[in-house]
């Protein structure tokens, strides 16, 4: 087809389905024809049928001219139509041209129809059900209409010429016994090829008015290379996915688990606490840990603020956090709280764990994305990943990595021990590194980290784009004390649509010190994915 814009829609879509092509031409009808052998009963109905194409292509044309915007188009799109109402009238003396008399009566054949109808209804405005020409009311909506009948067309005028000039290729020229060369050669021909040609030069033109659409920042799933583009995405866990704190369904579910175990509890089991002494103990663990954790982000925020963001001073201040959270562990391991909790029951109780409104479907919805190549990865302080792992399959969300802390096992039961992998802010954003050290060499890979508590500070803030969800008043005061920046995402987004130049491409740049605050798993999902 080489005539085209290589540029343009047309060719770019013959070449994907060129497969198609192949196929037609190996049909039993094309290799007979192409033989001189074809029935001639059977090529009369063949051609008959123009009848019936030829007077859905003029209709086809003149809903087109009146969907068109521009002058120019509509002269071109009448110039198309008056040619197709010339064959028509002329088609008669066509065929016996060609050797051959039209039939009196003209039988359509149910390929026709099929045919026929969806280009009509194509020209109508009724693409995939969606509008009627009544309804079509705005410029780039008729744009759209004429373009796709014009797409409608002008896939049948190429397919005849290309079969036609690759039959025409193995014909002698100077053999005149060729029962259908003189068909052939009128699709060969100059003036159809022309035809063929403007449809498709015009197709091209209004395609482009449709793909010039203005540039914006949302949805983020826009804004890069669909084909290259790769996001990974990083939340937290307790109180960004959830409602409640893991740690306390993990003691209450202990509790109550030890209220049905047997009290006579035979050798060779794990010697479990008391229901009443597992009550007692988590309250004062819960205590301390509340009021320690005060003291220790108030011990921070003891040193005087920074007038502009300081990361190193960050980091260092988190160490006491890192501390502070690895002596809490400790101390519940050494209670023995998590003692004999069985496997089966977490993973009961994970299925009742109650989730911030949104945050289930934003999840569903990004991993059935085709925007995107998505990764989805879980990092937590939770004291048991097989809780996370089954809350979020719970969903149909198997597809997320988990990165948290794990008990330890004997026969499915609890030991009351943790395997510590992440207790800090330094271990999340250790981990953080380390996955993406998989797409260091992608420049197409965007990072969203959305978290809410102080341990999220560092990978919030190393993330492309870090968004804060919640309301954790330690989390704010220890980054405007570090001098970091909380925007609401939105209207930072209007703020970073005012920059856009029309027609310049869009690429998220991210600010040292920044992150995005919202209040809701919409406005997540809105930015991300859009509605």
């Amino acid at each position: 087809m080489g005539e085209a814009d290589e540029g343009g829609i047309a060719r770019k879509w013959w070449i994907k389905f060129k497969d198609e092509s192949v196929f037609a031409k190996y049909t039993p009808f094309f290799v007979c024809l192409a033989s001189g052998s074809l029935n001639c009963d059977t090529f009369m109905h063949f051609i008959s049928q123009d009848v019936h194409f030829l007077k859905a292509f003029a209709l086809a044309y003149e809903l087109a001219e009146e969907c068109a915007d521009d002058e120019e188009d509509k002269l071109a799109i009448r110039k198309l139509r008056k040619r197709v109402k010339q064959k028509l009238k002329t088609l008669d003396s066509l065929v016996r041209e060609w050797g051959f008399e039209l039939p009196e009566e003209i039988i359509t054949n149910d390929a026709t129809v099929k045919c026929t109808d969806f280009l009509l209804s194509t020209a109508s405005g009724k693409v995939e059900g969606e509008k009627v020409l009544g309804k079509i009311e705005t410029p780039f909506e008729k744009i759209k209409v004429a373009a796709y009948t014009l797409s409608a067309i002008s896939p049948c005028m190429r397919l005849f010429e290309v079969i036609a000039k690759e039959i025409q290729a193995l014909l002698n020229p100077d053999d005149g016994s060729h029962l259908y060369k003189k068909w052939i050669g009128y699709y060969c021909s100059q003036s159809f090829q022309e035809s063929a040609l403007q449809t498709e030069e015009l197709l091209d033109k209004l395609s482009v008015l449709l793909t010039v659409k203005q540039q914006t920042t949302v949805p983020l799933s826009w804004v890069k290379d669909p084909v290259e583009g790769h996001l990974t995405l990083f939340c937290d866990f307790d109180w960004t996915c959830t409602a409640f704190d893991s740690s306390s369904i993990l003691a209450e579910l202990a509790i109550v688990t030890a209220q049905k175990s047997d009290p006579d509890q035979s050798e060779g089991k794990l010697t479990r606490i008391s229901s009443a002494d597992l009550r007692n103990t988590w309250d004062v663990l819960s205590t301390k840990y509340t009021e320690e954790y005060e003291q220790c982000i108030e011990s921070i925020m003891s040193s005087e603020a920074v007038a502009e963001f300081e990361y190193e001073g960050l980091c260092e201040a988190l160490k006491q956090l890192a501390y502070f959270e690895k002596n809490e562990n400790s101390r519940v391991v050494q209670s023995g709280v998590l003692k004999g909790l069985n496997l089966e029951d977490i993973k009961r109780a994970s299925q009742h764990l109650i989730f911030q409104d949104g945050c289930r479907r934003f999840f569903q919805n990004t991993i059935k994305s085709t925007n995107f190549k998505t990764d989805v990865h879980v990092l937590s302080y939770c004291w048991c990943g097989d809780l996370i792992r089954s809350a979020f399959a719970s969903g149909d969300l198997n597809a997320f990595r988990v990165h948290s802390n794990e008990l330890v096992y004997e026969e499915s039961i609890s030991t009351g021990e943790i395997v510590n992998k992440l207790e800090s802010p330094l271990e999340k954003l250790q981990a953080f590194n380390d996955i993406l050290k998989d797409h260091s060499n992608n420049e197409q890979n965007l990072t969203v980290y959305i978290g809410g508590s102080p341990g999220d500070l560092l990978c919030l803030l190393e993330a492309d784009i870090g968004i804060v969800i919640g309301s954790s008043s330690s989390l704010r005061r220890l980054g405007d004390h570090f001098g970091v920046s909380f925007v609401p995402l939105f209207s930072s987004l209007v703020e970073r649509q005012k920059e856009l130049v029309d027609g310049s491409s869009y690429k998220w740049k991210r600010l040292p010190g920044t992150l995005y605050t919202v209040s809701s798993w919409a406005e997540i999902h809105a930015f991300i994915l859009g509605p």
